[in-house]
């Protein structure tokens, strides 16, 4: 025998012994047997961080500093400017109060259990979105890269929406806001009111053309917006500083982007409830719409808002949840964060009703005032009697009431001549009814209310810095979503992916600040994200229920909670969920066949929105971001299935983890698709046999199923071991 040969059968001793706490720290508790035997471990507490001492390569997994933290970052993520902007709009387009119904229904049949079981693979494995899909099935390991391939979508248009806000929040430090007025234009010969300005409004305006300065077209680029190019550069710059220590940096933000907007939106709700018409606003959203329930459409947009609310399909929910502890009860997170989510939606639209009934009770004051004195003229040319009048109105200080009374003698008396003499029916409920959504309820309709407020450029300040905290939260889990899982699969440095990924966001989303980029950002959100997202979230959900397998997937909640989850997820996971994605998908389909392509062009001549359709190269590059999206599904599915990359080239399934060190072998992917790793052959590695060694168990002891998979989600590395069967996974 060599001289060294006892040295290097000590290091190898040492080295499989030290993997067999964390192989140990895997099992079933139900296996005491196993936990039993003969071999002594330190009896030390496991922890998170596991780093061979000496080693050169650490693989450690960060965690976070405090529970609170962990749900603050789940909370920015989840809600959004859609809670914010979007909610709102369906409540008062799907029946008012009685949309919360349907959204509550799917609330809990597919919101809340696609949530818990995002959260539960995410911290059972400890991977991101790659690492876990690749773990339950190399063949679907596509699923993550999808994954990150929507969140890149979606943050480079969704940040621009922040350099947006950005841009109106540093224009709020001045009084009048500059949104207040129209501007007036001078000539050599006189002084007039900007043309498009006077056709439209002072903040339509604004935003069209002083903000955005948008173009008539979307072929019509116009060259880069500078103002909007430098907000989007410090928005990126924000999320870059934010992420480039990962939850690190951007948990301890967390305390303040997440919990800032609810300050702001309780301010505005006290201070909007004070407002006249604030209740007439409240009224309008929370009376209910029966028959408009039963439409499917209105099941279709509640399913579509809870999807996309929660944040299902992009990652982010998995890579946040994966830096917990294994013993974390991911149950409670997931239903206390949907409902935080869902009474933070109504929050949002209680504010949103009640500053939208103080505007809508000014426009119908100036609607009565105006049309009050037509009547006046009418009288005084003798076009209407003055015996239709009753003797208690008075035209120097008429009530929206008596206007209204008025205005119903003369339409009844002069039903004829009625339509010639230009009279208007001033009806708060009339202007509720014009919903908005978006950028237009944002910028546009929220941006006219604040005009009338008393200290309007503080309110301006607070609600616009409102939605960059509300932007924030959602990106930071957007590019979490991206580098996590790239970081678990690839181990490159965290710092320089991240400030890589920023500087390519920054520079592929110019598109979004040119002249035309508010119509690129229209196209992205319809298409980049909708059906790809709900494909990932099918495929997430066969995954781990149909391959996995739900019946293990529930013994591995029951390990990690401490207690049998209720057996309504099994049903929902099971049969209810994914029926009802499918039909969700089915009518996003449906929906996209019948709905013409294209967008909503601000025409300067005319001061209105035109409904212009998609260009051919437009409709391809529609069609080439769903494809793009959905591509790593099939191209990793195949190349596994062919076995077409040579394993030994440091693929994911070829890497192995013992405590703090990487070892990469070669290593053959047959037989059962869904097994993890393989060790070399005794042929192959020139080894001492430890199979009886690391498994010495007492007499009668129950013979082990499975060897267990480590931590990180992909197995330890194993000496050779005839005896011990492969993973079951």
């Amino acid at each position: 025998m060599p001289k060294n040969s006892k040295v290097v059968k000590r290091e190898l001793d040492d080295e499989v012994i030290e993997s067999v706490k964390d192989l140990l720290s895997n099992e079933d508790s139900s296996d005491d047997a196993f936990k039993k035997s003969e071999l002594m471990v330190d009896d030390q507490e496991e922890k998170d961080v596991d780093v061979e001492e000496g080693s050169d390569v650490e693989d450690e997994r960060p965690a976070w500093n405090s529970k609170l933290q962990y749900i603050l970052a789940q909370v920015g993520f989840s809600v959004g400017l859609g809670n914010v902007w979007r909610f709102p709009y369906l409540c008062q387009k799907n029946g008012g109060g009685a949309y919360l119904v349907p959204y509550l229904i799917l609330l809990l049949i597919i919101g809340i259990p696609l949530f818990f079981l995002e959260l539960a693979v995410g911290q059972r494995i400890r991977r991101g979105s790659i690492g876990v899909w690749n773990y339950i099935s190399p063949k679907l390991g596509g699923i993550g890269f999808a994954s990150c391939v929507v969140c890149f979508f979606v943050a480079l248009y969704y940040n621009v929406i922040i350099g947006w806000s950005l841009f109106y929040f540093s224009q709020s430090f001045q009084h009048p806001l500059p949104w207040d007025q129209c501007p007036l234009v001078k000539n050599s010969s006189h002084t007039f009111v900007e043309p498009e300005c006077e056709k439209s409004s002072a903040t339509t305006y604004y935003w069209y053309r002083e903000a955005l300065n948008i173009s008539s077209s979307l072929s019509e680029s116009g060259g880069l917006n500078w103002k909007m190019t430098i907000c989007l550069l410090a928005a990126w710059v924000m999320v870059c500083l934010a992420m480039i220590k990962g939850i690190q940096s951007s948990g301890k933000i967390m305390y303040f982007s997440s919990l800032f907007p609810y300050v702001v939106l309780l301010c505005f709700l006290i201070r909007g409830l004070l407002l006249n018409g604030s209740v007439d606003g409240i009224r309008h959203m929370f009376t209910p719409k029966l028959e408009i329930m039963l439409e499917p459409k209105v099941w279709r947009e509640a399913a579509t808002q809870v999807f996309f609310a929660l944040g299902l399909g992009f990652g982010g929910v998995i890579a946040f949840s994966s830096y917990n502890k294994r013993d974390n009860n991911c149950h409670f997170d997931a239903v206390l964060v949907s409902f935080i989510n869902f009474f933070t939606s109504v929050l949002a639209t209680l504010v949103v009703f009640a500053v939208l009934g103080f505007k809508a009770n000014i426009i119908n004051e100036k609607c009565v005032i105006q049309n009050s004195e037509k009547i006046l003229k009418l009288l005084k040319m003798g076009n209407l009697s003055q015996d239709m009048i009753p003797h208690h109105i008075n035209f120097s200080s008429i009530t929206a009431e008596d206007y209204n009374l008025v205005y119903d003698i003369i339409q009844k008396v002069k039903e004829e001549e009625f339509d010639s003499l230009g009279l208007k029916s001033c009806q708060i409920e009339d202007e509720l009814n014009k919903a908005v959504q978006g950028t237009g309820l944002a910028f546009i309709a929220f941006t006219e209310a604040m005009t009338h407020f008393p200290a309007s450029p503080f309110w301006s300040v607070m609600f616009f810095l409102m939605l960059v905290n509300l932007g924030l939260g959602s990106m930071f889990g957007t590019i979490e979503g991206i580098i996590t899982p790239i970081v678990d699969t690839f181990k490159v440095r965290k710092e320089i992916l991240t400030v890589i990924c920023c500087l390519v966001a920054f520079f592929i989303g110019l598109i979004f600040v040119q002249r035309s980029g508010n119509y690129f950002v229209t196209m992205f959100d319809d298409y980049s994200a909708t059906l790809p997202l709900l494909i990932v979230v099918i495929l997430e959900n066969i995954a781990v229920i149909r391959i996995y397998g739900i019946d293990k997937f529930m013994e591995d909640l029951k390990d990690m909670l401490g207690f049998s989850p209720s057996q309504y997820y099994y049903y929902m996971w099971k049969y209810v969920s994914p029926f009802v994605l499918l039909c969700l998908l089915v009518a996003s389909v449906v929906q996209m066949v019948l709905s013409p392509p294209g967008y909503n062009a601000w025409i300067e001549d005319t001061a209105t929105e035109e409904f212009h359709s998609y260009p051919t190269w437009a409709m391809i590059v529609c069609i080439s971001l769903m494809l793009l999206a959905l591509l790593p599904v099939p191209i990793v599915f195949m190349v596994r299935r062919c076995n077409l990359i040579d394993d030994s080239s440091g693929s994911l399934a070829s890497v192995s983890y013992k405590r703090g060190r990487i070892i990469k072998e070669p290593v053959n992917l047959e037989g059962d698709s869904t097994s993890l790793i393989h060790g070399k052959s005794p042929s192959e590695v020139p080894s001492p046999n430890f199979g009886k060694n690391i498994y010495r168990k007492q007499t009668g002891s129950p013979t082990l199923d499975t060897a267990p998979n480590g931590r990180y989600g992909i197995g330890y590395l194993m000496a050779d071991m005839p005896d011990m069967p492969e993973s079951d996974l």
